[in-house]
C-alpha cells in the first residue's frame, strides 16, 4: 500500500521516543491496537534486540514501524497517539524530541484544533507588502532546494480570524522563517508563539538594529534587499534549512 514519503519521515522522530520509552508490553499493546500482531511477535529481531540490548535495535524498531504503516497508512495515528499517551497525553508540536519536563497549554487567544506537524512545512512570517514579495520568493527557492513547502499567511484562508489561521500555520511548520525588519511587531509576536511551540525559528534582517535585545542571543541572517543580497539570502538559508531537515533525521 503507498504511503506518503511525509509520512515516513515523520516516522523518524517518533522512532526515537518508542526507543526511550517502549518495553516490551507496549510493543504488544501497540500490536493490538493496530491489529498487527504478527508484524511485532513475528518480528525475528525486535522483542529479542530489545530484551538483550543489542545495537541493533533502533533498526528493528525504524523495520517494524514502516511495515504496521505499511500495512494500514491509518496505522500511524494510532502509533502517534500510543506514544502521546505514554508521555502524559496531549499532542507535541514540537519540531525536535525535549528531554525534560513537558508543559500542556490551553490557550485563551487562539483555539488549539486537530493540528498535526508537517515534517515538510516551512511557514514564512513577515509583512505581506509588495516590497517584500522578492524576499519571499528568495525564501521559497531557498526552501524548495530543501523540499520543504513553504507558505505564508496570506497563502491559505480557513478560520475567519487572520490570527487563528497564523497559530495554526506556525503550529503544523517545522521551521518558522521570521523577517525582523524595520522592527515588525507582528514578526515579534509570532516569533515568541513559534518559540513557545517548540520549533526551529530562523530569524532573518535588513538591519542589526532591528533585532530585540531579548533575541540577540539567537543567531539571525542578515540581508539585502536587491538582487545579489538576495541570492545570497537564498543560499545562507537552503544551508540552514539542510542543516535541521539532517539532524531530525538522526
Amino acid at each position: 500500500m503507498y504511503v506518503d514519503p511525509a509520512m515516513r519521515q515523520a516516522l523518524l522522530p517518533l522512532k526515537r521516543k518508542i526507543i526511550k520509552l517502549f518495553d516490551k508490553n507496549d510493543w504488544l499493546e501497540l500490536a493490538t491496537v493496530t491489529d498487527c500482531y504478527h508484524l511485532v511477535n513475528g518480528h525475528s529481531r525486535l522483542l529479542r534486540s530489545l530484551d538483550f540490548g543489542d545495537t541493533d535495535y533502533e533498526g528493528n524498531v525504524l523495520d517494524v514501524l514502516n511495515s504496521i504503516i505499511s500495512r494500514d497508512p491509518a496505522n500511524f495515528d494510532a502509533i502517534l497517539q500510543y506514544v502521546n499517551g505514554l508521555e502524559g497525553g496531549g499532542t507535541s508540536l514540537s519540531s525536535d524530541v525535549v528531554e525534560g519536563p513537558r508543559f500542556y497549554i490551553q490557550p485563551t487567544v487562539f483555539k488549539l484544533q486537530n493540528i498535526a506537524q508537517e515534517t515538510d512545512l516551512l511557514s514564512v512570517m513577515m509583512p505581506f507588502s509588495a516590497g517584500f514579495t522578492p524576499v519571499y520568493d528568495a525564501i521559497k527557492l531557498a526552501a524548495a532546494s530543501a523540499f520543504f513547502k513553504c507558505k505564508r499567511a496570506d497563502d491559505i484562508w480557513v478560520n475567519s480570524v487572520l490570527v487563528q489561521d497564523i497559530f495554526d500555520l506556525i503550529a503544523r511548520s517545522h521551521i518558522v522563517v521570521c523577517d525582523f525588519t524595520d522592527k515588525n511587531p507582528n514578526a515579534f509576536y509570532e516569533a515568541g508563539i513559534a518559540h513557545t511551540l517548540g520549533k526551529h525559528v530562523v530569524p532573518i534582517t535588513q538591519s542589526d538594529g532591528d533585532v530585540p535585545a531579548d533575541l540577540r542571543h539567537h543567531r539571525f541572517l542578515k540581508y539585502l534587499n536587491n538582487g545579489e543580497g538576495l541570492k545570497m539570502l537564498e543560499s545562507q538559508l537552503a544551508e540552514r534549512f539542510r542543516s535541521i531537515q539532517a539532524a531530525a533525521r538522526s
